[in-house]
């Protein structure tokens, strides 16, 4: 397939479908095209290990819109989620950038439609919102300050008591917020399809198992589950948990992708995912389906023809940063 017939059936399938040479040393031409361009490569932590070791910046959603804000490059490739490469041309409208697969979208983002939650904000005029970054830029658009899970308790206590607070979309990760802090916010209905799929059974057999292995778990993980852990964090809370830790073995309860990088930072160390209710999963770990749809095929490809571009119209991106700077300052 040439390229004009690519980028006709961009919008269907996400990404340039134009074959490959099977000769080609994908991460050598990765590494040559960077160099040429001037590409940062920035990765989150769900990502395949493969996509992983050739970033340049590898993090979670705070980690990653803090190097996006900060970096030199003329092109950025977010090799993660939609709304994570949107937030990167928010604060770089200057720069190109470049998401390998436009269909690697986000349950939760999709939870929260800008027009009902629109609708939702109005119905309340006294309220603070307050909206993870696992968002549109429309509802950021919507909102007074976005938060990520590793500042969210810090940008709660930051608004006055009494303040009313609205917090969108993760309902999971609200009510967690709502015990950590004492607020009494008002919650969107959303949620993560990932961290809804844990086991309680399954957890607490593993844990029968291997009695020695602390439960950890991201806040977006349902009330059960939390109220079993030994340690509830951020995916870089999670990470640095595990390195700093005494303990041996760990239940990991966040996408199986972190599992990578612990790996890495904690060597000798047992991890063991977290498995899901559904009994079809062959690997018994949960994955983001949307984060594993990026590839060094396509990775290649988005930095060969310079597409797929993430764009968002001015107006829009103007109203969205400000939420986002006002998480930055306060993080």
């Amino acid at each position: 397939m040439d390229l004009k017939k690519a980028m006709e059936t961009l919008p269907e399938k996400g990404y340039l479908d134009i074959p490959i040479p099977k000769d080609i040393d994908l991460v050598d031409e990765i590494n040559r095209l960077r160099k040429e361009k001037n590409v940062v490569i920035l990765a989150h932590y769900y990502q395949v290990p493969e996509i992983q070791d050739i970033a340049d910046y590898v993090g979670d959603s705070l980690g990653l819109a803090q190097a996006a804000s900060k970096t030199e490059a003329d092109i950025i490739l977010f090799a993660g989620v939609h709304f994570m490469a949107e937030t990167a041309k928010i604060l770089n409208p200057s720069k190109k950038v470049l998401l390998p697969d436009l269909l690697a979208g986000c349950s939760l983002a999709e939870s929260a439609p800008a027009d009902k939650f629109e609708n939702f904000k109005k119905q309340h005029p006294d309220h603070i919102v307050v909206s993870y970054v696992n968002t549109s830029a429309a509802i950021k658009a919507l909102t007074d300050i976005v938060c990520t899970s590793s500042n969210a308790e810090k940008i709660i206590n930051s608004i006055p008591k009494d303040k009313k607070i609205i917090f969108a979309p993760d309902k999971n990760l609200g009510a967690y917020l709502i015990k950590k802090t004492g607020r009494d916010m008002l919650l969107w209905d959303g949620t993560c399809e990932v961290h809804e799929q844990f086991s309680l059974d399954k957890i607490l057999k593993l844990k029968e198992a291997h009695p020695e292995a602390k439960i950890i778990a991201h806040p977006e993980s349902r009330d059960y589950i939390l109220n079993i852990a030994d340690y509830i964090g951020s995916t870089s809370g999670l990470l640095k948990y595990v390195q700093e830790s005494d303990a041996k073995a760990f239940i990991v309860a966040t996408e199986s992708g972190i599992l990578h990088k612990m790996a890495q930072v904690a060597p000798g160390k047992i991890l063991i995912p977290a498995p899901p209710e559904n009994d079809d999963n062959s690997c018994a770990c949960t994955k983001c389906p949307y984060m594993k749809r990026n590839t060094l095929e396509k990775i290649y490809l988005a930095l060969q023809y310079e597409m797929p571009e993430v764009q968002v119209e001015e107006t829009l991106r103007k109203k969205a940063l400000v939420s986002i700077e006002r998480m930055l300052e306060l993080s």
